[in-house]
């Protein structure tokens, strides 16, 4: 039976404690930097591109670490490899502090960002330890709800709070670190695995890295859902940085075409609990999943040729069910028959891989056709989208 004295005990509280740590030290100091580009390029004297890249360059060693990241995490075990992981990330976020131009700052985020899958793969394998199938979903939509809530709250109270009051952005890295770090003290007092269940050796592998992920690359489902990681995140991702621009050069006002853009993160953090709740009463992912990607394909479509007030209903269709859609992918990769305990890491790291990819190449490919026409950026993501449904219905549906 599972120990439930105490909160660090309770697989609730142990949940709870890997969305706060998603929040807190992830995605606010992620959000925090790009806030506060304007007061750092002030002080380092960065040119308007150079700035561009401080925000870019985070996310491009994630794309490699995030293998890396899931074999260590089903070698050694998820507790162990995030404790480690808000030691570095707590150090490596407050050195940014330290930088003192350009390509110091530059060397520091890329550092920073390449221990970020270190954080969300560590949390997902552990809910995987935690949850049974029938509650996964709902686990991994709380940890996608923190990342969402941090991402909002580090816009929100960075430059605007944090930053006045202790006297600068380098004193807010510096903060930021300080509190990742000081996230090793609850995770030091949580267990391993449930109490009274299996032993912590029964979920972590004693395969090299290149036997787990030549395990994994042998199983259909995990290519498809890959792939469709790879087309509807990269397309979201397009969508998300063209959108504003788009409304504006369509006439709406920058706060109202900016309000409009933020209404889609607010929609998906508001829907992504309930959402996730859903999918693991409905009992079948793959159709929760057609549901919501056609949703969202036809939201995409909608923006590319609807005008005035009706745009909110559009782009509300395009983001509510944002969030809730990775937690629900990242559940299908955990629950892929020939996963299971051992192999949720790095399959995780497998998915984080491309999904750093369709970060990368879809916005700017999307972006290209705008000299076409200001729509065709919106029609080619919306198509994008309506490609990875393809790769989702052929999905086969089993489980470990």
């Amino acid at each position: 039976m599972e120990n439930k004295k105490g909160f660090v005990n309770n697989r609730w509280g142990i949940l709870i404690l890997g969305g706060l740590t998603n929040a807190i030290v992830v995605a606010a100091p992620i959000m925090g930097i790009s806030v506060l580009l304007p007061e750092i390029s002030k002080d380092l004297g960065l040119s308007i591109v150079q700035a561009g890249f401080v925000w870019g360059i985070g996310a491009l060693p994630s794309i490699f670490s995030s293998l890396i990241a899931g074999t260590l995490i089903d070698r050694f075990g998820a507790k162990r490899i995030i404790i480690i992981s808000c030691l570095v990330i707590g150090l490596l976020g407050a050195s940014r502090a330290l930088s003192t131009n350009y390509f110091g700052l530059l060397t520091t985020i890329f550092l920073f960002g390449f221990f970020i899958p270190f954080i969300s793969v560590g949390n997902m394998k552990n809910a995987r330890n935690w949850f049974k199938d029938q509650q996964l979903g709902i686990a991994n939509g709380i940890l996608a709800l923190g990342m969402a809530f941090g991402f909002f709250l580090g816009s929100m109270i960075s430059a605007s709070f944090i930053s006045p009051w202790l006297g600068g952005w380098r004193n807010t890295c510096i903060f930021y670190g300080a509190i990742a770090v000081a996230f090793m003290i609850p995770w030091s007092l949580t267990p391993t695995v449930p109490t009274g269940t299996i032993p912590p050796s029964a979920n972590t592998s004693r395969f090299s890295a290149k036997e787990n992920i030549q395990h994994i690359i042998k199983i259909k489902n995990i290519w498809l859902l890959a792939l469709a990681f790879f087309c509807v995140n990269g397309a979201v991702q397009g969508f998300l940085g063209y959108l504003p621009l788009f409304l504006r050069n369509a006439g709406w006002a920058e706060i109202k075409a900016d309000s409009l853009a933020a209404s889609f993160h607010l929609a998906s953090m508001l829907f992504v609990i309930p959402l996730t709740l859903l999918s693991d009463k409905l009992g079948s992912r793959k159709k929760f999943i057609l549901m919501t990607v056609t949703l969202t394909t036809l939201g995409m479509g909608m923006v590319g040729f609807l005008k005035g007030d009706i745009l909110w209903l559009a782009v509300f269709l395009s983001g509510f069910s944002r969030d809730a859609t990775m937690a629900i992918l990242f559940t299908m990769t955990m629950e892929t028959k020939g996963v299971g305990l051992l192999y949720a890491g790095i399959s995780t790291g497998f998915m984080n891989v491309f999904v750093g990819l369709g970060s990368l190449i879809f916005p700017p490919l999307g972006n290209n056709f705008v000299a076409l026409a200001p729509n065709i950026p919106l029609i080619f993501w919306s198509a994008s989208c309506l490609i990875g449904l393809f790769f989702v219905a052929a999905i086969k549906q089993n489980h470990t």
